[in-house]
């Protein structure tokens, strides 16, 4: 199959903190977006690897994601080595995406600054006929960055007011994450003290200067071609 987009996270979850609006606006569009999660999120002090698979394809099928893979990498122990990087470079030349999307490379989390190292080394690759020449070289598509828990420089925004109640739906799938259930042994983490309303506010500020209700912000390294300057001037 042939993706339009393809999402990386360090984590199930990762996406949908970052991107959930705009992964939901795309595929109602009719384009085919898959995510793929670089780990099993074997370390997290809450939930297990089964309950962590079942809510992230839970929250695959709110967005309408036409798949949802796993390299199984080891949490907590991504690194820029050779496996890994012929790992997420099969990926993206098993799906020939037009658009990747990463993790911000600034984050509090170094998993997420590790795999935004390692898609964007992929990216690269993907397109170098010598490297895994079994695997038939692609186009190196573009790539994009997408905040999880720090914001950056935005560059590009994607207005997700009419699709925010699928994106509070997809996070709400990841129940072992962002609730205390009672009478589960469950640890406090940043996650389940009030993280959901966190991200609600970072993107309601992420519009606030172009008077939209809630937007997602996106980081590139590279410049955007333009034919002509027009807008309007709000």
């Amino acid at each position: 199959m042939k993706l339009d987009i393809l999402v990386f996270g360090a984590h199930a979850d990762d996406a949908e903190i970052g991107m959930a609006g705009t992964i939901a606006k795309h595929t109602a569009a009719g384009l085919k977006v898959g995510l793929c999660d670089l780990t099993a999120a074997e370390m997290s002090s809450n939930g297990t690897v089964e309950r962590r698979k079942q809510e992230a394809q839970e929250a695959a099928d709110v967005l309408g994601a036409a798949l949802r893979t796993n390299l199984g990498l080891p949490d907590r122990g991504i690194r820029l080595e050779e496996a890994q990087l012929a790992a997420v470079t099969a990926e993206i030349r098993r799906f020939a995406p037009d658009i990747v999307f990463a993790p911000y490379w600034e984050d509090r989390h170094p998993d997420h600054i590790a795999c935004s190292k390692l898609v964007e080394e992929a990216v690269f690759s993907s397109k170098l006929r010598k490297y895994l020449p079994e695997l038939p070289a692609v186009k190196a598509p573009l790539l994009y960055f997408y905040f999880i828990n720090d914001i950056g420089r935005i560059d590009l925004m994607v207005d997700v007011t009419a699709e925010y109640a699928r994106k509070e739906r997809a996070l709400s799938c990841y129940r072992s994450q962002f609730e205390k259930a009672p009478g589960e042994d469950v640890v406090s983490t940043p996650l389940n003290e009030g993280y959901i309303e966190r991200v609600r506010s970072r993107d309601m500020l992420t519009g606030q200067r172009k008077l939209i209700p809630y937007a997602e912000g996106f980081a590139s390294k590279i410049p955007h071609t333009v034919e002509l300057f027009k807008g309007s001037r709000a």
